[in-house]
């Protein structure tokens, strides 16, 4: 067994992304009862509702989970750049018999300065806790780390893997620029140079003294034997487990993941104000028109992107939906969590000893 999987007491290199909107109790505790590591994402949540969520996951398993965090900077509010975004969407609203909100409001707290989060987790002790768009402060991990608790975070560069390193985390998401969802970029205002996760996988495993998790594209077990082969210590997969039916994606949204529109993806900031790779959609089509700057802070533009899904969906229209899915998409199966964690597992077996026999 890797050190990494020691270290977190897991049998299989396999790691269920933290979806947040999609994960559930459910599905995390059915990836880490079949050996893998089982995620939910409580970014969006208040400390509350993370520990009722924690609370749900252990009644289903016995086993370690993750809990990821989101540690964005705070939003700085711009009124007239949000009363702007709203006109823009207001004719979109108006098709589908509503109005924008009035106002635009920071739907949620960054961990980087959320106390009662982090009052939470050092109490529940979940035995993974994850951190996406950067680092908390060095007193936040200290703390974690002294609850017992082993850390992970993302990097998409070398820099932001040398960070995570220096903080003294003990594991890195190295984040290919194909993974859906939102890029976990320290900082959105800087060039990012777009690292797929091949490449970034095998940089970060020469360059650092620190396990390596593979994340972005890898939807079968020949993904993650992929990854294993050049030092990953495991895969983080999102999108393949999107379509388990103990995911809480909606009807249309499945119905997009199984269908043609997953041969495409794009990089969108106009839903939620920070890119995250989404399947192209209406709302996708929309980002498109639009310049970046007119777009509020993340995540104050996430409050009317999310009121805009429910009105369009409330007449039978999903494309305006957050559809966050990776580029390998189009291998998506619908099938439940634990028979897809038994069949990655199947596929890497077989993918690694094929490799093994070729070896002369």
């Amino acid at each position: 067994m890797n050190a990494l999987l020691e270290k977190i007491g897991i049998e299989l290199p396999i790691v269920q992304a933290p979806m947040a909107g999609v994960s559930t109790p459910a599905l995390a505790a059915a990836v880490s009862n079949e050996g893998g590591l089982g995620s939910i994402g409580v970014g969006a949540a208040t400390a509350e509702t993370a520990r009722e969520m924690i609370r749900e996951v252990r009644s289903a398993t016995g086993r370690p989970f993750n809990v990821n965090v989101f540690c964005h900077r705070p939003a700085v509010p711009n009124g007239d750049r949000e009363a702007g975004w709203l006109d823009r969407l207001a004719p979109v609203f108006a098709r589908y018999g509503a109005e924008p909100p009035r106002r635009l409001r920071e739907i949620y707290r960054s961990f980087v300065e959320d106390d009662a989060m982090l009052a939470v987790l050092v109490d529940e002790r979940p035995k993974v806790v994850s951190f996406h768009f950067g680092l908390p402060s060095q007193a936040r991990i200290d703390a974690l780390h002294a609850a017992g608790i082993v850390l992970l975070a993302t990097a998409t560069n070398l820099e932001e893997g040398r960070a995570v390193a220096a903080a003294g985390v003990d594991a890195v998401v190295a984040q290919g620029y194909e993974a859906g969802g939102h890029r976990g970029v320290f900082d959105p205002d800087l060039p990012d140079d777009r690292m797929g996760a091949l490449a970034l996988t095998r940089l970060l495993v020469t360059s650092l003294d620190l396990p390596v998790i593979a994340a972005g594209g890898i939807m079968d077990g020949a993904g993650i034997a992929a990854c294993l082969t050049l030092g990953a210590s495991a895969a983080q997969l999102g999108t393949a487990f999107i379509a388990c039916p103990e995911s809480s994606a909606d009807a249309g949204f499945r119905a997009a993941l199984l269908g043609a529109g997953a041969r495409h993806t794009v990089m969108t900031s106009a839903i939620s104000g920070r890119p995250a790779r989404c399947l192209a959609n209406r709302f996708t089509a929309l980002g498109d028109t639009v310049e970046i700057g007119m777009i509020p802070d993340y995540p104050i533009a996430y409050d009317a992107g999310k009121a805009l899904h429910a009105a369009a969906r409330a007449a039978g229209e999903f494309g305006y939906g957050a559809q966050w899915a990776g580029q390998g998409a189009p291998l998506t199966r619908s099938v439940s969590a634990a028979t897809l964690v038994a069949e990655l597992r199947f596929e890497m077996d077989q993918a690694l000893r094929r490799r093994v026999e070729k070896v002369p």
